[in-house]
Order: structure tokens, then C-alpha cells, then sequence
């Protein structure tokens, strides 16, 4: 009998090459979008032949590259904030991440203690391990309690730079490679297939109280929405401390599952993203594409 692979097993999706290629796409297509240009202006940019090209995009996200570019416009944007504090208020009140998980993760989690986390981390062991994602690389930080932290870089080159960043976090834990550990972890995160199959996935959250507050507001976000930094600090009972939100935001240490790329301007400008906003754009127009599979 004859099994379907999972997206892991298929090297078309996660070879980091292909997401270069993707990643200049975005770039040009944001560059460019006024002028319009087609397929093979696309394509001839990253060094490939329209269809070629065209079948990797799809394969990649669901959607054609202008359907892409439709998905992550400021228009779409906007349009995505319109009833981004009703969504957040239901989702808070049913205690769930709201009813389109889609591909998430149903995520259990806890926090470190104030006590620990003051330590700087002492005392922890952290494994981490690198991983090809639908992102580019990608580092998983785990500890006995369930995954800590979530990096991406565009490719190998980067691989210290994002440790670095991650480390600098907890800077008194024990850090120990430990790839074969963190795998299953990858697969749980980057391959959707699996996931029906698995327990929840377990996540610790190590930052301080009021970053912790801001975090878990963004796990109740449901795939294919938005909200606003104000958004969030209304719901967290701190209503003036925008600023101090999107620095929250901004040092999420668990990307992509703790969804910090939902959160937008309130003028429907996405902002910014700690591991770069053309990233922040892939994997909203990857969401996107995951929407229009179903």
C-alpha cells in the first residue's frame, strides 16, 4: 500500500534553496508590485523558468505568487484588524485559540517561575537542535518541560547569529546540542499531517510576568487573523502600554507557534518582526495559503 509522505519527507518543501528562492520572490514581488510584473519576471529573478517557478510557489504556499501578494497587502491587512477585537474577545472568553486552528497547534503551556527567570535561567538545560522549515533554518530550544524557543535564519551562514539571540535570552542555562531530540518537536510544528496524531504540543514560556501576559494573548489568536498591539493591551487590562507590547512582541522567543506575526499596526501596516519582515510575510501568506486548501 502506497502512503502519502509527509511534508518532512518531501524535500521539494524544505530544502533551504527553495526557500531562498521563495524569500527573493517576496522580496521582489513587495519591491515591484506596482509594475505589475508577471510570472516570468518573477521567475527570471530567482533564476527559474515560469512554470517551474510557478509550481514551487503553489507547492510552497497554497497560492499563486499574485494571489500571495493579495494576502499580505495593506488593504488585506486592514481587512484582516476590522474585527480583530471581537475575535480576540471570543477567543479569550472560550478559553481557546479560536475556531479556525487550521493547521496550529493545539499548544498546552506554563510559565517559568519569576524566581527562575530572574536566575537568567540557572539551572536549566536547554537542548537545541537545527531544522529545514517552510522559513529557512530553523532553531528549536527545548528544556525537560517542553519547547522554549523557536529561531529562524534565511540559511546556514546564520546559524550562530540566531543562537547567539537565543542564548543571550537565558544566559545562565546549560546549552547542549541535541538534534535527534528536538526533531520530533519540528515535525510536530512544521508538518501538519502529523499533528492529528500527536499530544498537545508543550511550550514554557521564560520571560518576565508582564511579557508572559502579552504571549499568551497571542496564542489566542486564530489562524487567519490579526490584531493590533492596542488590541493586546486592552486585553491584558494595560491599555496605554502599547509600547510595551510590541516590545513583548518583539521578544517572543517561540516564533511562528506563538503567533507574534498576527499582530499588526492599527493602521493595517504589518510592523515589524524580529526575524525580518519579509519572513514576517512569508508566514502570513503561507497561512493564507493553508486557509484556501480547505
Amino acid at each position: 500500500m502506497l502512503t502519502q509522505p509527509t511534508l518532512l519527507e518531501d524535500s521539494k518543501l524544505f530544502r533551504l534553496q527553495d526557500y531562498d528562492k521563495i524569500r527573493r520572490a517576496i522580496e521582489y514581488l513587495n519591491d515591484q508590485w506596482r509594475e505589475q510584473p508577471d510570472l516570468n519576471d518573477i521567475a527570471s529573478h530567482v533564476g527559474l523558468t515560469g512554470p517551474h517557478f510557478q509550481r514551487l510557489f503553489k507547492h510552497w504556499s497554497g497560492l499563486s505568487p499574485k494571489e500571495f501578494l493579495q494576502a499580505i497587502t495593506i488593504d488585506h491587512a486592514r481587512q484582516l484588524l476590522k474585527e480583530s477585537a471581537s475575535i480576540l474577545d471570543t477567543s479569550m472568553e472560550l478559553g481557546l485559540s479560536g475556531p479556525s486552528r487550521l493547521h496550529d497547534l493545539f499548544i498546552d503551556h506554563e510559565a517559568m517561575t519569576p524566581g527562575e527567570f530572574k536566575l537568567g535561567g540557572e539551572g536549566i538545560i536547554i537542548s537545541f537542535g537545527y531544522h529545514e522549515s517552510p522559513f529557512g533554518l530553523a532553531l528549536l530550544m527545548i528544556t525537560d518541560r517542553g519547547l522554549c524557543g523557536l529561531a529562524f535564519a534565511d540559511n546556514e551562514d546564520g546559524k550562530h547569529h540566531i543562537f547567539g539571540d537565543m542564548q543571550k535570552r537565558w544566559p545562565n542555562a546549560e546549552f547542549k546540542p541535541d538534534r535527534d531530540r528536538t526533531a520530533p518537536f519540528a515535525e510536530q510544528i512544521f508538518d501538519p499531517g502529523a499533528r492529528t496524531l500527536r499530544q498537545p504540543l508543550r511550550i514554557v514560556l521564560i520571560g518576565t510576568d508582564f511579557e508572559r501576559k502579552v504571549w499568551e494573548a497571542l496564542l489566542k489568536i486564530p489562524v487567519g487573523h490579526a490584531v493590533s498591539y492596542s488590541d493586546i493591551a486592552g486585553h491584558i487590562d494595560v491599555p496605554r502600554a502599547v509600547r510595551a507590547v510590541g516590545s513583548a512582541v518583539g521578544r517572543n522567543p517561540i516564533s511562528f507557534v506563538v503567533p507574534c506575526h498576527r499582530v499588526l499596526r492599527k493602521d493595517g501596516n504589518l510592523g515589524g518582526y524580529h526575524w525580518g519582515i519579509t519572513r514576517k510575510k512569508a508566514i502570513i501568506g503561507w497561512e493564507k495559503g493553508h486557509i484556501a486548501r480547505t
